[in-house]
């Protein structure tokens, strides 16, 4: 027999589909991805993979941006996204990019919340204190009786020495107990911002025992950071300045986070600069003017009683109410120190992590 060759298939007709054709016996299963039969053309491409919102700009997914620095391009200052743990109208925390004026209104808020339990505080453990001090220092003050028992310009009163040892025992230990009372006004006043920042209750008793107990521990740190301010205006003024920015954080750490003050204010200062030395710097200011104020008016007030105004009763009554007056004209120089650099530490904690007003609450115990 001769060899047939095998059968082959006929070439398809006018219409008819070819074996590889879509829909033909045999070949593929279905119309390839994206083709639409009923509408004889390609339709809607397939959704591309999802993108992580807000742009991170190569940051990990999640993650934020660098501190200062917006989350993206154009992003409206105080936006944050969800679950990232900031809050905008947090009542005590800054958040990064809300800039001088987010701090400034937070200073305020505080400052409306508790001036009626704020100004007794500052009055009985700053003001106080301070005018108590001034009339011990003028009582022992020898200068008049000096100028009195001098024979000559160039001679020493005899109880020069004594006279000397007195007022420096009087200076120097004053300031000492004013300063352990001066932490727990410190201590309670932080206490009563920041729970009243976080919606918590707060009076003037709890707040008291509250700086009892953290007094002497803050009373500690502040002698040791005054001891380095001071050596520092020694050698020049600059390193003393450069000193009391760089510490001024130290207070605030010591009742958040009690350990390592003075290492944590210095990193602070330095990781941002700029950021806290202007915080500061207008802090210290108002700090100077509302204490300026109050001591030319003392030096005014004080000249028509003499050099020696305790040595009548009418001119003592005198000068007392002059020192209590000065003293009280004082207070917004204490509430400024007390909230100012509070709300800074605040913002330089949200720099480095999320963190709000009851987590700091929290933190204080």
């Amino acid at each position: 027999m001769t060899d047939q060759p095998p059968p082959t298939t006929p070439p398809p007709g006018p219409g008819e589909p070819g074996p590889s054709d879509p829909g033909a016996t045999g070949g593929q299963a279905g119309p390839p991805p994206g083709w639409d039969p009923a509408q004889g053309g390609w339709g809607t491409p397939a959704a591309p993979a999802q993108w992580v919102f807000p742009p991170t700009g190569g940051f990990p997914p999640g993650a934020g941006p660098y501190p200062g620095q917006s989350w993206y391009p154009g992003s409206p200052v105080g936006w944050y996204p969800a679950g990232h743990g900031f809050d905008p109208n947090d009542a005590l925390v800054t958040p990064p990019g809300a800039g001088l004026g987010g701090w400034s209104a937070r200073c305020g808020a505080a400052l409306r919340r508790g001036w009626r339990l704020l100004v007794p505080i500052m009055l009985l453990t700053q003001v106080a204190p301070a005018a108590v001090l001034s009339v011990l220092s003028l009582g022992v003050d020898p200068s008049a009786r000096w100028e009195a028992q001098a024979e000559s310009p160039s001679s020493l009163p005899e109880t020069f020495v004594t006279d000397l040892v007195t007022l420096l025992a009087v200076l120097i230990g004053g300031s000492l107990l004013i300063g352990l009372v001066q932490a727990i006004g410190w201590a309670a006043g932080t206490w009563v911002i920041t729970r009243q920042a976080a919606g918590e209750s707060a009076e003037l008793g709890p707040a008291l025992r509250y700086g009892a107990r953290r007094a002497l521990g803050l009373w500690g740190w502040t002698l040791l950071i005054s001891l380095l301010i001071g050596v520092g205006f020694c050698f020049c003024v600059l390193p003393g300045i450069y000193l009391a920015f760089a510490l001024s954080m130290a207070g605030p750490v010591y009742l958040f986070e009690r350990q390592n003050p003075i290492g944590r204010s210095f990193r602070m200062f330095h990781d941002r600069l700029g950021l806290l030395l202007g915080r500061v710097a207008l802090v210290v200011a108002v700090v100077i003017v509302a204490t300026v104020v109050p001591s030319v008016l003392e030096s005014i007030l004080s000249v028509p009683l003499g050099t020696d105004p305790l040595s009548s009763p009418g001119t003592a009554v005198g000068i007392v109410a002059v020192l209590a007056v000065s003293a009280v004209l004082a207070l917004p120089a204490h509430l400024a120190q007390l909230i100012g650099l509070l709300v800074t530490y605040a913002e330089q904690r949200a720099h480095e992590a999320p963190v709000n007003s009851t987590g700091l609450a929290a933190e204080l115990g």
